[in-house]
């Protein structure tokens, strides 16, 4: 059975770090592209930062500089590094994995075929 397994999620206050993981089994990651999408109340769901299956990465303008992506085929694991938190980032944090064509990640969920359960981020003073 495919699982993605997420870890990580907290209160911070602002100007705070975090470092969310995805723990893969079932499946090789390295075979995948790995993206991490949000989804605040009352908000649509938007793609945050990915990493293809090639190692590059694309973030979202609204954390670039601050967020980092990063993966680990020998641990299986992908990490989304969250630096310079501010309360707009607070969402559920969902990682998710696809096989793209041509070694490429973006971010558009529909492009992605499973799922984790998502972990809950809350940044509040």
């Amino acid at each position: 059975q495919l699982q993605l397994v997420e870890s990580g999620g907290d209160l911070v206050q602002p100007g705070g770090s975090l470092r969310l993981s995805c723990a893969a089994s079932g499946f090789t990651l390295e075979d995948y592209a790995i993206a991490w999408f949000r989804q605040a109340p009352g908000k649509e769901r938007e793609g945050v930062s990915c990493v293809s299956s090639r190692a590059y990465t694309h973030y979202a303008d609204s954390v670039k500089g601050r967020f980092t992506i990063s993966r680990d085929n020998a641990e299986n694991t992908v990490t989304l590094q969250m630096n310079s938190l501010k309360p707009e980032d607070t969402a559920v944090y969902y990682c998710a994995v696809g096989r793209l064509l041509f070694g490429i990640c973006i971010l558009h969920s529909g492009e992605y075929t499973y799922w984790g359960q998502g972990t809950q981020v809350t940044v509040s003073s």
